[in-house]
Parts: structure tokens; C-alpha cells; sequence
């Protein structure tokens, strides 16, 4: 990469936030916090706005709605995974690396408490609110499915796996990862959470089970 190239993206990132775009961003974040003590039914637009000094005019005028707000949460809290994952699938290392630190960070991530609070809400309104369940599953799984396809297809290319089906393999993958702890916490209220040493060894495992049956 070149050094004009990389400072065009230093003063990309160094960029100031415009006002409007970061008043947004403000208000997401209380949105987020007040969806997590309420849930999603019992928190409307008018407590928002007052919990975050603003009138449901700008909340309107930035979001639209209440089902656009909660879309933001969670695409906001995606973004911040994914910029980490990103960073894990472009550094270099062998296949094994790259899937062990994005499984250890794919489960820590999915088995904090405010993780399960999220999936908990969109569980519990999707009678209600059909499109809660959409937008979760567009804006955050579908999108490190995504991502995690796209680099096993570049490592097949290069030889590294036998991957002829990378939409099965990214889901195998992902399933055995979070699978067994994630769902032990959607439904059990007091379970113990995983500790690292647990998630360093159910993770090794997972990658050495697909390795075993897509490693080159």
C-alpha cells in the first residue's frame, strides 16, 4: 500500500464526525440503553427523546420510527464487531489462527450479558413485532456470516481449504462455536457465565472438528 494511500485514510479516520451524524449516534446509544431496561413494547419514542435531551421531532427526523431506531442498535453494535473481525480475518496467520481468535471472539461477544438482553427482546417480541427478528438477523448474523464466507472462499482459492460449499462450511462453523453456550444463556436466567479458559477450549476444538473435515 502506498504512503499517500495511507494517509488519505489516516485523515479519513481522523475526520471529524459531522454534527448531525453524531447527534444521531448520541441518541442511538441512549435508544439501546433504554431497550435493554424496558424491552422493545414498552419503550416509546417520547421517553427516548427525553432521556436524551432531545424532541420526538429530531428522533423522527433522524429515525423514522421505532422499528428504524432498534435497527440502528443493533447495526451500530454489529459495526463494532465487525471492524474487530475484520481486523482478525486481514492480519496474517495460518487458516487455524484466523478461526480461533474469531471463534474466541465471536463467542465471548455472543455470551455477554448484553448480548442475551438483545436476542432475549427480539425473542420475546416477534409475535408482536415480526420485523424485529429480520432486522436482528440482516443486520448482525447475516452480515458475520457474511463475512466469515468471504474469507473462506479466498482461502480455498489459495489452496488452504477444500471448500467447495462455503455457505455450509461458515455455518457449520459459526453453529459449533456459539451454539451449545448461546442458547444455555438465552434460557437459562442464572447460568454461569463461560470463563476464557472455557472459551479457548471449546474453541480449539470447533476449529480442529472443521479443519478436520474442510482443512487442505
Amino acid at each position: 500500500m502506498s504512503s499517500s494511500t495511507l494517509r488519505d485514510e489516516s485523515a479519513l479516520k481522523s475526520a471529524p464526525v459531522p454534527r448531525g451524524e453524531k447527534r444521531r449516534q448520541e441518541i442511538a446509544a441512549v435508544a439501546e440503553r433504554v431497550f435493554f431496561t424496558q424491552g422493545f413494547t414498552d419503550t416509546t419514542m417520547q421517553f427516548i427523546a427525553a432521556e436524551a435531551g432531545a424532541s420526538k421531532e429530531t428522533l423522527y427526523r433522524h429515525f423514522g420510527c421505532k422499528e428504524a431506531l432498534f435497527s440502528e442498535v443493533v447495526k451500530n453494535r454489529a459495526n463494532r464487531f465487525l471492524e474487530r473481525l475484520d481486523e482478525n480475518l486481514h492480519k496474517p496467520g495460518s487458516v487455524a489462527e484466523v478461526l480461533r481468535d474469531l471463534g474466541s471472539r465471536l463467542l465471548d461477544a455472543m455470551t455477554r450479558s448484553d448480548s442475551l438482553c438483545l436476542s432475549q427482546i427480539v425473542i420475546s417480541e416477534r409475535p408482536r413485532n415480526p420485523d424485529l427478528g429480520r432486522i436482528f438477523y440482516e443486520q448482525g448474523p447475516a452480515r458475520v456470516q457474511k463475512r466469515l464466507m468471504q474469507y473462506l472462499v479466498i482461502a480455498h482459492e489459495r489452496g488452504e481449504l477444500r471448500c467447495v460449499d462455503p455457505l455450509l462450511a461458515t455455518r457449520l462453523f459459526l453453529g459449533a462455536v456459539v451454539g451449545h453456550y448461546y442458547i444455555k444463556g438465552l434460557v437459562i436466567p442464572d447460568h454461569e457465565m463461560i470463563s476464557e479458559e472455557q472459551i479457548v477450549a471449546h474453541v480449539d476444538e470447533a476449529v480442529a472438528l472443521f479443519l478436520a473435515r474442510y482443512g487442505a
